[in-house]
């Protein structure tokens, strides 16, 4: 798959870390590290929220252009810029020098978290009064964002595993959460503060850029499946 393509691990890959043996202290920083590059590509969105092309932009910014995506380079958070050290390369972080591969490197899942975290982490903020938000949609509007990053979680999962099939459906999923968080979100052109106003005009470019995403990677899916087997192209 040519650009949101999964980059799992081989059958062999974990046989090959054999020497890899990370305690809970490693994990943490790994985790951590995989954390601020959530954290990076929300900084690039967010700088570029203006632009038509904003999406392949920070893709761009994050390093994964083309060769980038293929399956035999691991996932990485950009290139450094002239005169920067990338931290693992720093004296004394040796001992992550051979990272695994993890869900977390992977680009669907970076720009999904990332673009969910910018919707939800605002909404917390702004529905826990009455006066600015109903309740009622509070509540909604809320759960719909969480069910739909769930689902599409279980979809980049089933798009690690190679089954392209089970990630449709689930992108499916979330694609009809996505709407759901669209219809409640957009009905409030006449809302009843000026900040849900302005969070709906925030959010709704998000929720469609989310949408962009899932729908490229479904049609990416489709080619592969459609793909005839090495069997079948040999005989």
């Amino acid at each position: 798959m040519s650009n949101y393509e999964s980059n799992g691990p081989s059958d062999n890959e974990w046989d090959e870390r054999g020497e890899l043996a990370w305690n809970e202290f490693d994990w943490e920083n790994y985790l951590r590290s995989q954390d601020d590059v959530i954290h990076r590509y929300l900084a690039f969105y967010e700088k570029l929220q203006g632009s038509p092309e904003r999406l392949d932009e920070v893709a761009h910014q994050m390093g994964w252009d083309e060769e980038s995506w293929s399956s035999d380079i691991d996932f990485e958070a950009g290139a450094p810029e002239a005169g920067q050290t990338l931290e693992a390369d720093a004296p004394g972080s040796g001992e992550f020098d051979s990272e695994p591969y993890t869900l977390h490197k992977n680009p669907v899942f970076i720009a999904t978290k990332a673009i969910y975290l910018s919707m939800k982490r605002p909404w917390e903020r702004l529905a826990d009064e009455p006066a600015r938000v109903p309740q009622d949609l509070a509540l909604r509007f809320h759960a719909s964002l969480y069910r739909g990053e769930e689902q599409a979680m279980l979809a980049i999962q089933a798009l690690d595993f190679g089954d392209y099939a089970m990630a449709i459906s689930l992108f499916k999923r979330s694609l009809r959460e996505l709407n759901q968080s669209l219809a409640l979100i957009s009905g409030q052109a006449e809302s009843t503060s000026r900040s849900l106003k302005d969070y709906g005009e925030s959010a709704l470019p998000r929720l469609f850029d989310l949408r962009e995403i899932w729908l490229r990677v479904m049609n990416e899916c489709r080619e592969e499946l459609e793909r005839p087997a090495e069997s079948d192209e040999e005989s």
